[in-house]
């Protein structure tokens, strides 16, 4: 069995290569909603792999493989210039998407060249930093709180805005969140999924709320995807919100019609 899981380990490392080489990957986009009036506040961008023959793969089979390997940063900094450009056109189209989140690798902050590459990013595809928030997750920065803190700082001054995703899943110390140039918690789906009628869910949702108010933090939670966990939420505090009830991942042109139609769910 073990030589079996190794031999599809490499088949799919290679896989993995050759789609960054062939540029198989695409960008998906999922609205991010003010729930108090169901407005469109921005969206997160979220990488598919276009398989040319399984279709499209989910990132939950080839993200944690990307991160082992590092090719993350090369899927990384794919993912940030597709969705900056398309960004920047929809702004200059007269469009307004609002803020656009993207997932960024702990790979990618150990990059010596990452902050410089930024600023390249910014000024070759035009989007400016009033339009970019990166997400990482809160695991990730406990790895070397002390260096994550540095890099987060100097993206930070930079204009942009920080989230910690997955927020309430990677034991931090409030100690260091405290000192994070953070704007923003994202309450995992994890903690979301159970909503209302779970207790415990229900309980650690409102102490996350509870404590991003405390320390002037805005809060969304990803996950949502029915009426009740909206306004349980929304009722709590948390009017930002993100999942199917609103909508699933979408491609860039379907994500344009949604944008010309003036998206009021």
């Amino acid at each position: 069995t073990m030589t079996e899981l190794a031999f599809q380990r490499v088949v799919m490392e290679t896989s993995l290569r050759m789609a960054l080489e062939e540029k198989q990957f695409v960008v998906y986009y999922q609205p991010q909603v003010d729930g108090t009036t169901d407005k469109l506040i921005g969206m997160e961008a979220l990488v598919r792999w276009q398989h040319p023959n399984m279709g499209l793969v989910s990132p939950a089979k080839f993200i944690p493989l990307a991160e082992s390997t590092g090719m993350i940063v090369a899927l990384d900094r794919f993912v940030m210039k597709t969705a900056m450009t398309q960004i920047a056109k929809w702004y200059k189209d007269g469009l307004t998407p609002g803020v656009l989140a993207m997932n960024l690798a702990i790979k990618q902050l150990q990059q010596t060249d990452f902050i410089e590459m930024f600023k390249g990013l910014m000024k070759e595809t035009g989007c400016k930093a009033e339009w970019i928030e990166l997400e990482v997750t809160e695991g990730q920065i406990m790895t070397n709180p002390e260096n994550a803190i540095k890099i987060l700082t100097q993206i930070s001054d930079i204009g942009i805005e920080l989230a910690i995703d997955d927020f309430g899943t990677g034991y931090s110390s409030l100690a260091y969140l405290k000192k994070l140039p953070i704007d923003k918690l994202k309450i995992d789906q994890a903690f979301v999924r159970d909503l209302p009628d779970d207790e415990e869910d229900a309980s650690i949702a409102k102490a996350v709320i509870a404590l991003a108010k405390s320390l002037n933090l805005r809060v969304i939670a990803e996950g949502v995807e029915s009426k009740e966990q909206r306004n349980f939420l929304v009722e709590n505090g948390c009017e930002n919100i993100q999942g199917y009830y609103y909508s699933k991942p979408i491609p860039a042109d379907a994500f344009e019609v949604l944008l010309k139609s003036g998206f009021i769910f």
